[in-house]
């Protein structure tokens, strides 16, 4: 690999079913961190209502995290979501292409884009996405997590995990835990 390879930035998709898209989101944030790198990371699903371990240990680091959701979306109205996605777009378009960052995070950012419950292509383009991978400062690295990532996103990377569940205690009726999933 040559020098321009190693700098040209990286496209990492962490998708699927399986528990561990942002926790391996946040790993990488951590390493990236560790290594003198700036560091943003913005929650495309989560609300800043909600304080998340993720949330509390970033801020303690002072890595950057933003949280531009209101929720699931079976929470809100459509047009609730569909108004924080369009803020949301809007902010991370201007936030990735001001250049301030090593390593952008967009969390949950596959789930946004699979949501076909209401229309949200308007608000949060898959095309724009697409141009925002092509098109960010050289030297960035790009991380999209969430399930169900979108063929065009998937091709576009560089690296794709897909984490599979096998087995999750969620079918045992357990629910989510303090310091697993919150």
């Amino acid at each position: 690999m040559s020098k321009t390879d190693r700098k040209r930035g990286l496209t990492l998709v962490y998708t699927g079913d399986g528990k561990g898209k942002t926790t391996a989101a946040t790993g990488l944030a951590i390493r990236a961190y560790g290594r003198n790198q700036r560091v943003l990371m913005i929650q495309f699903i989560k609300s800043p209502k909600r304080r998340y371990g993720e949330r509390n240990s970033l801020e303690e680091l002072g890595i950057e995290l933003i949280q531009t959701g209101i929720g699931f979306t079976w929470t809100k109205t459509p047009e609730e979501h569909r108004s924080a996605l369009k803020e949301a777009w809007e902010m991370t378009k201007a936030r990735v292409m001001a250049g301030e960052h090593d390593l952008i995070i967009l969390d949950e950012i596959n789930n946004a884009l699979a949501i076909d419950s209401f229309p949200i292509d308007d608000v949060l383009p898959l095309q724009e996405v697409i141009d925002l991978i092509d098109n960010r400062p050289q030297g960035m690295h790009l991380v999209l997590t969430g399930r169900s990532a979108n063929e065009k996103i998937i091709e576009k990377a560089d690296l794709v995990s897909e984490v599979v569940v096998h087995k999750h205690y969620y079918d045992e009726g357990i629910p989510a835990v303090i310091g697993i999933e919150l």
